[in-house]
């Protein structure tokens, strides 16, 4: 079985290769012609032509013996020493393990080739151009209703019955909603919500006020006269509607601080009182064990499901026109804020050092499994087919550096 497909590329290495070897066994052949041509020669500028075109064929010859037997056994005979990639391939694996990961899978050098990078101020210029913003965009949002796409409701339903509300069951809330309720109030973020209630109830009495006078005169003594219960009623709703009013109109009312008063003490309660506690796991308990919960919770993740799905798919929509806005936040950020740039590529070496530390070895044991399965001929094929082109400048350097040899020789051998 093969573990290495060669790819398009491939064809083109190969013509390569051939047309180098060529060259170089061109070479050859022409020192062996003017070899022969001028045999016999020893005199004169062609004993200079005769010796270098020997020293050219000892040089190619010699060359061409140490390129093939990196590979195979040169002519086919098994002599010591060569097809040195099919013998040691296994130790040449092994090797290449120890090199990636002594040079280039270390903390510090992940760390110095992160920095050099600048990933940070790189993402701030590509952001920059709304063309990317908008290709980051629609890559985001075809990842998300892919997910999204393959999220089914028994499985959310699953979820949710089988995993989340049992754990919700078993975790006591109370004080975890009482430190979250008491930071809620001293931030008075619940101001916003009182407003918007009151504003509603202002609304509704503003519009209602039949209702609200036939909700009280269901009410009233059945012995009063209804000239009473009218001129009451009346005087209610006049004093409800200002009571409203006046809430809503002022942010330090006294029963808007009684309210607050209330809050801190429940948030107070359910902290540190033991009985509140246990009234509001078991409060906790009977609502998580409905079993109305699970259906409703898969009705609103149907809903929030379907909104998604559209918005991601509408182009014009405001979730698309905010991510640009925030993805052209970031970058501006990114481009001028160094502090930020600096935050953010700190996260990163952290992150890439973190990986490098605890699988660096396992990364690069993944060089010598891999040569490990190769086959030997394939495998010494595969490298040769990579650098076999370049070595065939070794031949020919070895051709013409045999003949200036040749010609320095027989200058020494004159001049003697």
């Amino acid at each position: 079985m093969s573990f290495m497909e060669p790819s398009p590329a491939d064809q083109a290495r190969r013509a390569g290769l051939r047309r180098m070897r060529i060259v170089a066994t061109s070479l050859l052949g022409l020192a062996f012609v003017v070899f022969v041509v001028t045999n016999g020669h020893a005199s004169g500028w062609l004993g200079y032509v005769h010796t270098a075109s020997e020293a050219a064929m000892v040089g190619a010859l010699a060359d061409w013996f140490a390129v093939t037997a990196l590979f195979k056994h040169p002519l086919g005979l098994p002599i010591p020493h060569t097809a040195l990639v099919k013998k040691r391939k296994d130790e040449l694996g092994r090797s290449l393990e120890e090199f990636v990961g002594d040079n280039f899978l270390t903390e510090e050098i992940a760390r110095e080739r992160l920095a050099a990078a600048q990933v940070g101020l790189r993402l701030g210029r590509w952001l920059e151009d709304p063309a990317h913003r908008q290709r980051a965009l629609t890559e985001g949002a075809r990842i998300a209703t892919a997910a999204l796409g393959r999220m089914r409701d028994d499985d959310v339903r699953d979820f949710v019955v089988g995993v989340l509300m049992p754990r919700l069951t078993q975790e006591p809330v109370s004080p975890i909603a009482g430190t979250f309720l008491k930071g809620i109030i001293e931030d008075r973020a619940h101001h916003g919500l009182v407003d918007l209630g009151l504003t509603e109830i202002h609304d509704w009495l503003a519009a209602n006020p039949t209702v609200f006078a036939t909700l009280m005169n269901e009410r009233a003594p059945w012995w009063t006269p209804p000239w009473v219960d009218e001129r009451v009623i009346n005087w209610t709703y006049q004093q409800a509607l200002a009571w409203v009013r006046d809430m809503r109109a002022d942010p330090e009312h006294r029963a808007r601080s009684a309210l607050d008063t209330l809050l801190i003490k429940l948030a107070d309660d359910l902290h540190d009182d033991p009985d509140v506690q246990a009234r509001a796991e078991a409060l906790k308990e009977r609502v998580l064990s409905h079993p109305q919960v699970g259906e409703t919770v898969l009705s609103l993740w149907a809903s929030v499901r379907t909104s998604l799905l559209a918005a991601l798919a509408d182009r014009q929509s405001s979730l698309s026109a905010r991510g640009d806005a925030w993805l052209q936040e970031i970058g501006s950020m990114l481009r001028t804020d160094t502090e930020t740039r600096e935050r953010l590529e700190g996260h990163l070496g952290d992150v890439v050092a973190f990986f490098v530390t605890t699988y660096g070895d396992e990364l690069a044991t993944v060089i010598s499994h891999t040569v490990d399965r190769w086959d030997a001929d394939e495998a010494s094929q595969r490298i040769e087919l990579f650098v076999g082109r370049d070595l065939q400048f070794i031949r020919i350097n070895g051709t013409i550096v045999g003949a200036l040899a040749g010609v320095v020789i027989h200058a020494i051998s004159q001049l003697l």
